[in-house]
């Protein structure tokens, strides 16, 4: 218990340092706070080299929590649409709403418990770059997650047939 209560502080006090570090973000300021009904989520990507940024790239990952029936796969539907910073030159990404959700059609058994599970819109791929801040607009309830994807250094050749 004493373990689980140490990484539940320690894990509090990282999101907290990452929270404030976003906000500190020397552009952060150019970005408009979150409209009525809408979360403003930041994302502050490592450092990487200018040259080396060309070989990284971020998924963004919306959606929220939903209660399914555990057995079908279930997305929501929707789009992240990358908007212009006027007068900056940056980008911020906005989801507007969450459209319905669309399920496969497997048979579940009755008396299956629901299950928790986090729902997502198609994610979307955009540039790695260390330098600004990445903003996402969503609608209050949603949840913004991202992956880094990196190239493999080696390259193939292909055959010219």
């Amino acid at each position: 218990m004493k373990t689980m209560l140490q990484i539940v502080s320690l894990f509090t006090i990282f999101c907290l340092a990452t929270a404030a570090i976003a906000a500190d973000h020397k552009y952060l300021k150019a970005f408009p706070a979150s409209k009525d009904g809408m979360i403003r989520y930041v994302i502050e990507l490592p450092h990487k080299e200018r040259g080396e940024e060309n070989s990284f790239q971020v998924e963004l990952v919306v959606g929220k929590n939903m209660q399914t029936d555990g057995v079908n796969r279930v997305r929501l539907s929707g789009s992240i649409e990358a908007k212009p910073l006027k007068g900056w030159g940056f980008t911020f990404y906005e989801v507007a709403k969450f459209g319905p959700a669309a399920s496969t059609l497997i048979g579940v058994p009755p008396g299956t418990p629901k299950v928790e599970k986090f729902v997502t819109i198609p994610s979307k791929l955009i540039r790695y770059n260390s330098r600004i801040p990445v903003v996402v607009y969503v609608p209050a309830g949603g949840e913004v997650q991202y992956r880094i994807w990196t190239a493999a250094e080696i390259t193939s050749k292909a055959t010219a047939k």
